[in-house]
């Protein structure tokens, strides 16, 4: 009997996939789970219009995702830090730290989406990666000044 799984199902196949099992096995517990669907003409038509939104809704993300994308490449973030010898910073700037400041522009990111290896501990110029989505992945500068920058010492 061929079925339509609606949930992925170990060892048989994964969500969407058109699949071929034994009729007591699809009688007896795929479809009484609601983990599989007989594959009549109706439902590989539901299957099919289903999985074109499914594309349609992937796209559009992904498009706003490239958008957001060239957002936050043309953002410069300038961070004010305390100071200590040779430059080195007392604490450290964390991805949060640049979350908080991506907020204050108007860009939303999760700070888990920040890609930072290890938190800055030094003045100077990072480019600061950031994954927006699977397929996109942008660079924010981020620019670490000391805090008494710009006033008399």
């Amino acid at each position: 009997m061929k079925v339509i799984l609606q949930d992925d199902v170990k060892n048989l196949g994964k969500m969407g996939e058109i699949v071929n099992v034994s009729d007591g096995y699809a009688r007896n517990y795929l479809i009484p789970k609601k983990l599989a669907d007989v594959a009549n003409v109706k439902n590989v038509r539901a299957l099919e219009h289903e999985k074109k939104k499914l594309e349609e809704k992937a796209k559009k993300i992904r498009n706003d995702a490239q958008g957001l994308a060239g957002r936050l490449a043309s953002v410069a973030i300038t961070l004010h830090a305390k100071v200590g010898e040779e430059e080195k910073l007392f604490g450290s700037v964390t991805a949060m730290d640049i979350a908080e400041a991506l907020r204050k522009e108007g860009i939303e990111i999760d700070k888990k989406k920040i890609l930072l290896d290890e938190p800055i501990k030094r003045l100077g110029s990072y480019s600061v990666g950031v994954k927006i989505h699977s397929d996109v992945t942008a660079n924010v500068n981020v620019k670490v000044v000391s805090e008494n920058e710009g006033e008399e010492k």
